[in-house]
């Protein structure tokens, strides 16, 4: 059964999501940024986000803003 995500959050509440990952999950944002690196190697983000919430137990909200985060430093 595929799970469909949506990862297009508001910009106010993915600031919000990432602000609280460390509290949240227990791991700074590059501790996720390396799993995301380390793990299958997916095209689409919603795939990286179902997989990060599937593999590290986490809510599909902050498994799709740790990736959207990632995907944005990454281009910088």
């Amino acid at each position: 059964m595929e799970v469909h995500m949506s990862l297009n959050h508001s910009p106010e509440t993915q600031t919000k999501l990432i602000a609280r990952v460390p509290s949240i999950t227990g791991r700074e944002l590059p501790e996720w940024f390396q799993a995301i690196d380390n793990g299958p190697s997916f095209l689409r983000c919603d795939e990286r986000a179902a997989w990060l919430a599937s593999e590290h137990g986490l809510s599909h909200g902050y498994a799709a803003a740790i990736v959207l985060e990632h995907e944005r430093r990454r281009r910088f």
